[in-house]
């Protein structure tokens, strides 16, 4: 079945097997970062299901194709690893959404770009990996046998070919253990207020975050998911009006309970690896969202394993690993998103961001 867009000049909006599939794609960078920050903090899986659903819908019907959406990775990431309060959380999220919307205004995306350099994008996007890696071990040392079975579970899918699908099969597994303890969730509306969770908290680590995210974002959600967007649809979208639609997206969906979103360039090769061509993507993945925000989750996060949920983060934290490394094809690109990736472990993500931004200045006057 196909619908037609607004826009005259935008292909037609279907839905079929192969957007459903395009919708799953999409979803493996979406569902095991938000259950495992709804596990780890006081984050509402309902409100950030409700602010997905419908953004995943505005924004497929905006730009007329199977447009991605994911959670920030480095706010999210420090989030579920501790380094962020859930107050402070909403705080960089709102503050990352105002900047952004600035910037991409006035134009501003391609400039930045330039300053912070893809090395330093890439080293955050590293570091990030790092402290989930890091957090994965000791959530797995709560059981090691069922983190071994998981392990199994994964090195057995991946020898199979389904790398993709990993994650959701272990986050399907952990779903069903709790659902055998707990029992499945009754229905229930997600509660309507401003910050639902609790008020922001405007720290020296909320600021830090916001640096660091907005060197992911410009370099990886704006101008990275632009360039895709033409060579995978044909597409050519503006960096600073993605910049423009993303910093609504915060402003909009943080106050109501969401967590900071971003388009990712990660998302949209998923979604067009598993299929998509239209927003009909987009607005099954949204109705499905949707769905699970009526679904009181809460005893199923409690009884969610642990140790699976350790499994859960190393395949993320393999998977940010991975695409952040593969891109650098220097010795000096390598170096400087390694030395930025282990201060960022070691040290701080902030401070590894300024400290990256003011060597690859250096890199570029004397080079």
């Amino acid at each position: 079945m196909a619908l037609y867009s607004g826009y005259v000049d935008l292909p037609a909006i279907e839905f079929s097997t192969r957007e459903l599939t395009g919708a799953l794609g999409d979803s493996i960078t979406v569902l095991p970062l938000v259950v495992a920050l709804a596990a780890t903090t006081s984050v509402s899986l309902a409100h950030v299901f409700l602010a997905f659903g419908i953004f995943q819908i505005v924004w497929g019907l905006f730009y007329g194709m199977p447009m991605s959406l994911e959670p920030m990775k480095a706010l999210v990431g420090l989030a579920i690893v501790g380094a962020l309060s859930h107050p402070e959380l909403i705080a960089a999220g709102l503050l990352t959404g105002g900047v952004l919307l600035l910037v991409g205004w006035f134009g501003l995306v391609g400039r930045l770009e330039r300053v912070v350099g893809e090395p330093v994008v890439r080293g955050i996007q590293l570091a990030v990996a790092l402290l989930l890696l890091q957090a994965a071990f000791g959530l797995s040392l709560e059981s090691l046998p069922v983190a071994l079975g998981g392990v199994t579970l994964v090195a057995l899918l991946w020898i199979g070919g389904f790398r993709n699908g990993s994650s959701l099969v272990v986050l399907g597994v952990g779903g069903a253990v709790a659902v055998s303890v707990a029992g499945f969730p009754a229905l229930r509306l997600p509660e309507a207020s401003f910050f639902p969770a609790g008020n922001p908290a405007l720290t020296v680590g909320a600021l830090e975050a916001t640096v660091a995210q907005l060197g992911m974002t410009i370099g990886n959600a704006a101008i990275a998911t632009a360039l895709l967007a033409g060579d995978l649809y044909d597409r050519q979208l503006s960096s600073d009006r993605l910049s423009r639609s993303m910093g609504v997206t915060c402003l909009a969906a943080v106050p109501l309970g969401g967590v900071p979103m971003c388009h990712g360039s990660g998302g949209l090769a998923g979604k067009y690896a598993f299929g998509a061509k239209t927003a009909g993507a987009n607005v099954i993945l949204g109705v499905g969202y949707l769905a699970l925000s009526l679904l009181a989750i809460g005893a199923l996060l409690a009884a969610f394993p642990l140790a699976l949920l350790g499994v859960l983060l190393a395949i993320v934290g393999v998977e940010l690993g991975r695409a952040a490394v593969t891109p650098l094809s220097t010795y000096r690109d390598g170096a400087i998103a390694v030395t930025v990736g282990l201060l960022g472990l070691f040290v701080n993500v902030g401070l590894a961001f300024v400290a990256g931004v003011v060597l690859w200045q250096l890199v570029v006057r004397f080079r």
